[in-house]
């Protein structure tokens, strides 16, 4: 793949005065091309040869098998996987978070954009969590007051199929919310919820400012390309199905 980078060249100007000193006065940008043409230094291939062989072996390791390929564009409002994502962040988040706050979280919303790959028939690897979140974004739990909780839901109602657990979203013809739940319960007024996503949203990504300002937050310090890892190496096969967890009536 062609990468360009930017070459900066910056033009400074000393004028005398009382006390001189330098100031930027001019940048000049110039695009210079990597591509094949470029020979690579024998050296320098001999040098990281041992060290890209470690990586392709750990990056190849097989963690699970896929029976067929998914991808987050498999249907509307919810996908196999998207809800696997968003299981997985359950499933592994809430001990970490339970055992540091003693609460447990309610729900997960990740976005449908982050997830940049397909899950590909056969053998999943660790480069399959790679591909999927090539990202630093790590999860943290935000806890929102129920009006934030029913901004989230009038965000999701346009529905798309952003990744969600623990949470259920009903919607008509004209995309209306008809039901939301959070633990199979409606949202109640005055009370709090735990909700985990990543860092990117949190900082109001994607438009999700219902993050934004949350009543407290608490970071894991847990990649979601991490628990990805984690949760291929607990399952034999990956085979996540769509379901009722965001639905047009």
């Amino acid at each position: 793949m062609l990468r360009n980078f930017i070459l900066l060249f910056l033009t400074l100007h000393v004028f005398s005065c009382k006390d001189s000193q330098a100031t930027l006065t001019h940048i000049d940008g110039k695009q210079i091309p990597i591509t094949d043409s470029i020979k690579s230094d024998p050296a320098i291939v001999e040098y990281v040869a041992p060290f890209k062989a470690r990586i392709d072996a750990e990056m190849s390791a097989v963690l699970a098998y896929a029976p067929q390929s998914l991808s987050k564009n498999d249907g509307p409002f919810n996908t196999a996987l998207g809800n696997m994502m968003a299981d997985a962040v359950l499933e592994l988040s809430n001990p970490v978070f339970e055992k540091r706050t003693g609460n447990t979280i309610d729900a997960v919303l990740l976005n449908h954009g982050g997830i940049r790959s397909t899950l590909n028939a056969g053998d999943v690897t660790m480069r399959t969590a790679f591909d999927l979140m090539p990202f630093e974004n790590s999860v943290v739990v935000v806890e929102l007051t129920s009006d934030k909780v029913n901004e989230m839901f009038e965000y999701l109602k346009s529905g798309k199929a952003h990744p969600i657990a623990g949470m259920k979203i009903s919607i008509d013809d004209d995309n209306n919310l008809v039901k939301t739940t959070i633990n199979g319960e409606p949202v109640k007024d005055g009370q709090t919820y735990f909700i985990a996503t990543n860092d990117y949203l949190q900082q109001g990504g994607d438009g999700m400012t219902f993050f934004s300002d949350p009543v407290s937050m608490e970071v894991l310090d847990y990649k979601i390309r991490s628990i990805l890892v984690d949760y291929f190496k607990t399952q034999d096969t990956i085979a996540p199905v769509r379901d009722n967890r965001f639905t047009k009536e």
